[in-house]
């Protein structure tokens, strides 16, 4: 039921901001966050379902990320390939209304997907298996085997300051930057994500096998590296070799997606195997969690590094500074790798004795069924 839901609110969202020109800002920002908490809804359980297959079947666990990851690259080159064209073709009110098609394709997942009808539900034990859910959850992360990873993913991200709004004032003004449309700008996005893709292709056919510090310890050094093309750009060093604006910002766009996808998908994988039999989809929504805090802090961080050194839309002579201290803090967890285990994908991280729901939440230890933490409502006719 959850897709038909959140499929339904998804293309109520779009359609009711493409069909109302002059609508509140608020009534706006409320369509705005119903679509994307759709999105995200729709997101989190196709991770669940990933981490649990992950958790059953471990030897599969990186082709399975690798294929959502090649998927997501797939979509990504589509959508930026289309989007300048019909923003430029119908509008964004019309655009809005062509966005309510995904949304309705999510609902259409869920009419397919197979599942076993339950018929009625013991509503009481709502809030016990909240609480067995939250204290599973506690005693897992207490683990080092498990919270380790988890502080470097967070700082891995945080310190990666994000100055891309800098960026893109600079690309597109007409006196600093080499004076990009705003239209060109997603066409280079557009061929930024064929990298994207590559580096799913690169990781799922020579990179899986490999450690995870081994692996991402290059991966964090080249993407500190790469960030050095932005600052060949700014400081104009391209044009004196005789490398136009245009196409060097197609290779320094297309490497940063190649190697931010080589370090994101082994973080990845060791997600999947770092969550316990039966709470797979609530944990691994947990941790990425965490690394989306990450990247809220990153961009945070480089608000704050831009407000420093005064780059505003027009101003931008501080701009290379600035992209050189963010090329430093990219090889900074360099020194926090000793957090990441070296076992490889294909081997188990957790210990093999987790701690028990039951006994930390002081019930009875004299049933014997287990109990399934994700689901929050039990079938009746099961018991």
């Amino acid at each position: 039921m959850l897709f038909p839901f959140w499929g339904s609110l998804g293309v109520v969202s779009m359609l009711f901001l493409s069909l109302h020109k002059n609508l509140h800002i608020v009534l706006a920002l409320l369509s705005l966050t119903a679509g994307s908490a759709a999105v995200a809804i729709a997101d989190v359980t196709v991770d669940a379902c990933v981490a649990q297959n992950s958790g059953s079947h471990p030897s599969l666990a990186a082709d399975m990320q690798s294929l959502c990851a090649l998927s997501s690259s797939i979509g990504a080159l589509v959508g930026f390939s289309l989007s300048g064209i019909l923003v430029h073709l119908l509008g964004p009110m019309g655009v809005y209304g062509l966005l309510s098609i995904p949304a309705g394709l999510v609902i259409l997942v869920g009419v397919l997907l197979k599942e076993s009808p339950t018929h009625s539900f013991a509503y009481q034990q709502v809030n016990q298996n909240l609480t067995d859910a939250a204290k599973a959850m506690w005693n897992t992360l207490k683990c080092p085997e498990v919270w380790r990873p988890c502080l470097y993913m967070y700082l891995s991200f945080a310190v990666s300051v994000d100055i891309q709004e800098g960026m893109f004032y600079w690309a597109t003004d007409a006196k600093g930057g080499p004076h990009f449309s705003k239209e060109y700008i997603g066409y280079i996005s557009a061929v930024a994500s064929i990298g994207s893709l590559l580096g799913a292709i690169l990781y799922q056919y020579g990179l899986k096998d490999h450690s995870f510090r081994d692996l991402l310890f290059w991966t964090q050094l080249l993407f500190g590296l790469s960030g050095m093309l932005d600052l060949v750009l700014v400081l104009r060093l391209n044009l004196k070799v005789g490398i136009p604006d245009y196409f060097f910002m197609v290779m320094d766009a297309s490497v940063t997606q190649l190697v931010g996808r080589l370090k994101w998908m082994p973080l990845l994988v060791l997600s999947s195997k770092l969550c316990p039999p039966g709470i797979e989809g609530t944990f691994f929504a947990l941790l990425m969690s965490i690394d989306n805090t990450g990247l809220l802090t990153s961009t945070w961080f480089g608000g704050l590094l831009l407000h420093i050194f005064k780059i505003t839309r027009t101003k931008f002579h501080n701009l290379w500074l600035a992209i050189l201290i963010r090329n430093i803090l990219r090889i900074t967890p360099l020194f926090i790798l000793f957090l990441i285990p070296r076992s490889d994908p294909n081997s188990s991280i957790l210990p093999d004795e987790m701690p028990d729901s039951k006994e930390t939440t002081g019930t009875s230890t004299t049933q014997n069924e287990n109990i399934e933490l994700v689901a929050l409502v039990h079938n009746m006719d099961t018991r």
